[in-house]
């Protein structure tokens, strides 16, 4: 940030400028996120028995709020300076510092883009997406100033710093987007996907079929429920054996960061056509075809009222 606004005061330039506002924003929302993810790391208390993951959606709501205000800057200064454009002086000096700027950054934001995505913490992933957009802005910054620096035409200065405020823009709208859907659940339908695939590779003939499947992540924590049809022959003991394999099969896939809930429910005579298990004493009917799970088939409201299931029994 001190580069770039050292490399404005040598140059006058406001596409500079616009690229340092845009780092003042970088400091501002790492400290924030910083510390939603200390606190999201802390464990579930009696306050929060989910635990504190989705403050690091107010941190990117945050931080992406922050974008937006800052290419509204962006916009005043470079439409000024279109309308009056200035001889910039120094050129060549803040082109250098800006690229040893944006190469630092460039390592910055891949690094936390990673180490986001491999944590689950939306926060990192954020500022990591922050930092990248910083250095998409400094390379376009970069480009235009050799062509003002090539041409003598001055506009171009202006030019520049309305398409870096533009990028920033949609950038900061897109983080707002993301946080607004974490706070308000909204299904992850890759995460869906890797549930659905995990059951149905370790998949038993005893597991008829599920429905009503669930999963949000907040913090490092995911969050899955489902309903899972079991023989209404089988003792309590028994079907709680069978809803513990299934947690832990989860749980080892996720590294031991879930909280599953398994609903379980009897089979009724409905179920028949689409139960494997050929060596049932409770068989009315044939199989006719095994419903493959997928994230379409798990997730699809199949829990009838339990007067119906009661009748068909």
């Amino acid at each position: 940030m001190l580069a770039k606004f050292y490399a404005w005061f040598l140059t006058g330039s406001s596409a500079i400028l616009s690229d340092a506002l845009e780092s003042i924003i970088n400091v501002v929302a790492a400290a924030f996120a910083m510390g939603s993810i200390l606190l999201a790391a802390k464990p579930p208390d009696e306050s929060h028995p989910y635990g504190h993951g989705k403050i690091e959606f107010f941190s990117a709501g945050f931080e992406g709020a922050l974008i937006v205000l800052a290419a509204i800057v962006i916009f005043h200064t470079s439409i000024s300076r279109m309308l009056n454009p200035q001889p910039l002086s120094y050129l060549k000096e803040g082109l250098y510092l800006l690229a040893a700027a944006g190469i630092i950054n460039l390592i910055l934001g891949i690094q936390l883009v990673r180490t986001g995505e491999k944590t689950r913490s939306l926060a990192l992933y954020a500022d990591g997406k922050h930092i990248l957009t910083d250095v998409y802005t400094s390379g376009g910054v970069l480009i235009g100033l050799v062509m003002v620096k090539l041409t003598g035409w001055y506009q171009f200065d202006g030019i520049i710093a309305s398409a870096a405020g533009l990028n920033i823009l949609i950038s900061g709208g897109k983080l707002i987007r993301r946080a607004f859907a974490g706070l308000m659940d909204e299904s992850d339908p890759d995460l869906l996907q890797q549930i659905a695939t995990l059951l149905a590779e370790r998949r038993k003939d005893i597991w008829i079929d599920i429905h009503q499947l669930r999963a949000f992540s907040s913090g490092n924590q995911i969050h899955i429920d489902f309903h899972l049809i079991l023989p209404r022959n089988l003792s309590l003991e028994e079907a709680h054996r069978e809803a513990k394999i299934m947690e832990k099969i989860i749980d080892d896939h996720f590294h031991g960061e879930t909280s599953v809930l398994i609903h379980m429910d009897p089979c009724t005579i409905q179920n028949c056509p689409i139960c494997s298990r050929n060596l049932c004493k409770l068989r009315q009917t044939r199989t006719e075809s095994v419903i493959d799970w997928n994230r379409k088939t798990l997730t699809a409201n199949k829990k009838k009222p339990f007067h119906e299931q009661s009748n068909s029994a």
